[in-house]
């Protein structure tokens, strides 16, 4: 891991969770993948994470088989098109212990510097067994951890979970997306406690708090002393459409907080406005069930997708969610970045 990079991941930057490109038969779209791609790097974020859920965990199974080519068409298109640039690729990992480590692997091997390590799949597992777990698949890549909210099927992590995962040597980061606050506490304390907050970049993974997380100081109690951190960044499926945006809001944050100038009330107002619109493309009124469709019929809107299909049939827009996306376009015009989109599109389809 290069200097650079490391000083991307830690000062905070803009990580979306890449969606998959499907065309109208649902096979793999390569071309509007790469489109993707090639839109979030000009939008300013500073990674990618594919294979996570956005990605749709679908690619895993042995009949579709795209977890291999995702990946490593995300690698290659981040190789050829950014330049010189430090671009963080993350690759989900997920499974039991065998799988996450052959999925570590892979990720390795083509380039990726970091795994966002998902324990969704060890429902049953005691803690140990889970610190066990992220050991083994933290001595083949750096690993970012992952707090999946349970409603799309994560698992409740406590405290003495992230209190031991943060001392693995070779945890770099942590995505919260727990879309609670006391869990989120839970593992920023956890990470205090550890001894290891300076060296482990804490991203919120919260689509519902976005703009509150990146504006909280947080002062946790360590002994005699009380340490002071804040979320640098953000690896999220909301920042996966309106990227451009989102890059502008991050860099409007560390600019505030470098100011230590008083947050201005209108902050608070704006979180609420990100989280409405999050509501719409998220499908919050029907559980998630269109969280993915949402983010596709955004991009679909965009003219990036062709349409808004995944791999499972199942997974579409909700009654109602289309109306929603409206919405919100029309409350919060200067939140998309539809007008850099039209600039640019001929240039990534190409």
């Amino acid at each position: 891991m290069t200097t650079s990079l490391s000083k991307l991941l830690t000062r905070g930057t803009v990580i979306p969770a890449h969606p998959l490109a499907l065309d109208e038969n649902r096979r793999f779209d390569e071309q509007r993948q790469v489109a993707l791609t090639r839109y979030y790097i000009d939008a300013g974020a500073g990674g990618v994470a594919v294979g996570v859920h956005t990605t749709q965990f679908e690619i895993r199974q042995p009949e579709i088989g795209l977890f291999e080519p995702v990946l490593r068409l995300a690698s290659e298109t981040v190789d050829a098109y950014a330049g010189d640039r430090p671009i963080w690729k993350i690759a989900g990992v997920c499974g039991k212990t065998d799988q996450a480590i052959r999925e570590a692997e892979f990720a390795r091997e083509y380039g990726y510097h970091a795994g966002l390590l998902s324990v969704a799949a060890l429902k049953e597992e005691t803690i140990p067994q889970l610190i066990e777990h992220c050991r083994k698949v933290a001595e083949v890549i750096p690993v970012v951890g992952f707090y999946l909210q349970p409603a799309v099927g994560g698992r409740l992590l406590p405290y003495s979970f992230w209190r031991e995962f943060a001392a693995i040597e070779n945890v770099i980061g942590i995505k919260m997306a727990p879309f609670n606050r006391y869990q989120t506490i839970d593992v920023i304390r956890g990470v205090c406690e550890s001894g290891r907050a300076d060296e482990i970049a804490l991203y919120t993974g919260n689509d519902d708090n976005i703009v509150a997380d990146l504006l909280t100081e947080y002062r946790i109690k360590v002994g005699d002393n009380q340490k002071r951190v804040r979320i640098v960044g953000g690896l999220l499926g909301h920042w996966a459409c309106w990227t451009k945006g989102a890059v502008d809001l991050l860099n409007e944050v560390h600019a505030l907080v470098d100011s230590r100038e008083p947050i201005p009330p209108e902050w608070l107002t704006r979180n609420i406005d990100v989280t409405d619109a999050n509501a719409a493309f998220f499908d919050v009124a029907n559980g998630f069930a269109g969280c993915i469709a949402g983010i596709h019929e955004v991009l679909r809107r965009q003219g990036l997708l062709k349409g808004t299909w995944c791999l499972n049939p199942k997974e579409q827009l909700s009654p109602g969610q289309s109306e929603e996306i409206d919405r919100v376009y029309a409350a919060y015009p200067d939140m998309n970045d539809d007008a850099f989109v039209e600039e640019n599109l001929d240039k990534w389809l190409a």
